[in-house]
This record gives structure tokens, sequence and C-alpha cells, in this order.
């Protein structure tokens, strides 16, 4: 509708009813092709063109920079690896020193205890054959005097042996005589009565 009524007063003067037909049928135009409106004109395209190329410039400019500070900070982040790397490194040629002198320590102090066990063990060797020779010396000893007690408790018992043997004998003899004396007794007891039956 905008456009008719700038179509209808441009040709107004060329005549009224002229003026009026020329937007009315700019009017059917627009109603049928509505998109009419929206097509763009060479200079719209020039304008827009231009304007494309000056953003495409300052995108290119702005990509230019990007690339450049990304550069900058990638040769940055580079820079701080080798450092990181190198700082790594000497860590881990620290850490390998470190571990040697340790291993070094560790090995020494081995060494040391293997040697102090081998004293330990010589002294308790001599520590355990002394007293071996302690303790087979008090056995012997022990033994020699289990043995005179042995002898002692032997000839003791052979004299209670013979002690023993004795009295038996001489209350084997008292018996024989009360025995004899028992019997005598009895026969001559025996006689008398057979001699008094007779009577």
């Amino acid at each position: 509708m905008g456009y008719a009524i700038k179509i209808y007063e441009a040709f107004r003067e060329y005549g009224e009813e002229k003026a009026k037909v020329i937007a009315e049928a700019f009017e059917e135009l627009d109603k049928r092709y509505p998109q009419i409106r929206d097509m763009a004109t060479k200079t719209d395209l020039s304008e827009t063109e231009l304007r494309l190329m000056k953003e495409i410039e300052l995108t290119r400019k702005e990509i230019k920079e990007v690339e450049l500070k990304l550069t900058r900070e990638i040769e940055d982040a580079r820079k701080e690896i080798k450092e990181v790397e190198l700082k790594l490194t000497q860590q881990i040629e620290d850490t390998r020193k470190e571990i040697k002198e340790v291993e070094l320590k560790l090995t020494q102090q081995i060494e040391d205890t293997r040697k102090e066990i081998k004293e330990v063990e010589l002294k308790l060797t001599r520590e355990i054959k002394a007293l071996e020779l302690k303790l087979t010396r008090e056995i012997k000893a022990l033994e020699l005097k289990l043995t005179r007690e042995i002898e002692d408790v032997r000839k003791e018992i052979k004299e209670v042996e013979l002690k023993l043997t004795r009295e038996i004998k001489q209350v084997e003899s008292r018996m024989i005589k009360w025995m004899f004396m028992f019997w005598t007794g009895q026969v001559i007891a025996m006689i008398g009565i057979f001699q008094w039956f007779q009577h």
C-alpha cells in the first residue's frame, strides 16, 4: 500500500486518472506478488556486497589477530611445556641420585648388619661351646657323684643284706633251738604219760 501511494503522488501531475490507474496497477501487483517488495536492487546488492566484503576483511583481520594470539599462546605453552619438561627431567635426575644414594646407604647398612650378625653368631657360637663344655663338665661331675652315691647305696644294701642274713640265720638257729626244746618237751611229756598209763 505504501508503494501505491508513492506512485500515485509521483504521477498525479500527469493526471489524477492516470496516476490512480498506475497506483492501482502497482497495488494489484503488490497483492499478487508480495515478494517483489522484498527483492533487492543492484544498489542494495552492491551495498550488501561492500558491507559483506568489509565484514569479511574485518573477520579476516580478527582471524589473523586470533591466529597470531593463538600462535603466541601456543609458543608460550610450548615454552612452558619445555620448562616443565626440563624441571621434571631435573627432578627425575635428582630423584635417581637420591635413590642411588639411599640404595648405597641401605647396601652399606645391610653389609654392616651382616657383619654384626656374623659377629653375634661367632659370639653365640663361642658362648654355646663354652656352655656345652661347662654342661659337659657338670654332667660328668654329676655322673661321677651319682656313680659314687650309687656305689655307696650298693654297699649299704650289701651291708643291710649281710646284716639281715645274719639276723635271719640267728632267728633260724633260735627257732631250731626253740623247736628242739619244744619237741623234746613234748616227747618227754608223752613218754611220761605213757609210763603213767602203764602203772
